[in-house]
């Protein structure tokens, strides 16, 4: 089998462990979804979908899901309860319905309780209303979060390379340094070395178009990503 077509379905394998792992993290979520621990189940989910994009710790969260083509697991475990809301208010005879419709008074300060968020959300449109408002870097590269991004195909070493473009979190002198690895963020023209300084105005390595056309994935960005990689 070629590298490159071993690449993308070792890819594909991979998103669609993520997509397992994902249900299986939020088994009976609306259960514990209001827990205080809640967090320390999304830095597993975060953990596996860096490992599969490609990506560094630095990445910013509301990138991952973009990525990797994976709902946020907040409004995946929101889904999750309006489906059952909607089940519990279908069925008369559950035990539960009149605690959900009628809740019993408040005695103690309340904290996230079920019946107090019942509102049905659709997750696709709250996905992309969550990524408009948010203050995301190269946000603007992204017509719609809840689709696949260009270059989802691409062998797993160029599709890891443009993610860190995409995310301005790669091997470049600034963060390097960031990261102290290096004592320097020049780049060899003279200039702070950024990811986007790399592809947008480094006489070196320059791409036409800039990051907005490495994004798309054409041709000449595919062919410097390969250089870039060897």
């Amino acid at each position: 089998m070629p590298k490159s077509v071993c690449s993308c379905v070792c890819l594909a394998v991979a998103c669609e462990i993520c997509s397992v792992l994902y249900s299986a993290a939020e088994y009976c979520a609306p259960v514990w979804s209001r827990s205080a621990h809640i967090s320390q189940v999304d830095v597993q989910l975060n953990s596996t979908v860096r490992l599969i994009s490609g990506t560094f710790r630095s990445t910013p969260l509301l990138w991952l899901p973009v990525l990797s083509n994976i709902e946020p697991p907040a409004l995946q475990r929101k889904a999750a309860t309006d489906k059952l809301v909607e089940k519990i208010v279908k069925y008369d005879s559950w035990p539960i319905q009149p605690d959900i419709l009628n809740p019993p008074l408040l005695r103690l300060t309340p904290r996230k309780l079920l019946w107090l968020d019942l509102q049905p959300v659709d997750i696709k449109s709250r996905w992309r209303h969550n990524w408009k408002s948010a203050q995301v870097v190269n946000s603007h590269l992204v017509c719609g979060p809840t689709i696949r991004q260009p270059g989802f195909d691409l062998p797993r070493q160029q599709w890891s390379l443009l993610n860190r473009f995409r995310t301005e979190q790669g091997h470049c002198g600034a963060c390097r340094r960031k990261w102290r690895l290096t004592d320097t963020d020049l780049c060899p023209c003279g200039e702070t070395q950024t990811m986007s300084h790399i592809v947008e105005s480094c006489p070196l390595t320059i791409l036409n178009g800039g990051l907005s056309r490495l994004h798309s994935a054409d041709e000449d960005a595919v062919s410097l990503l390969t250089s870039y990689c060897s």
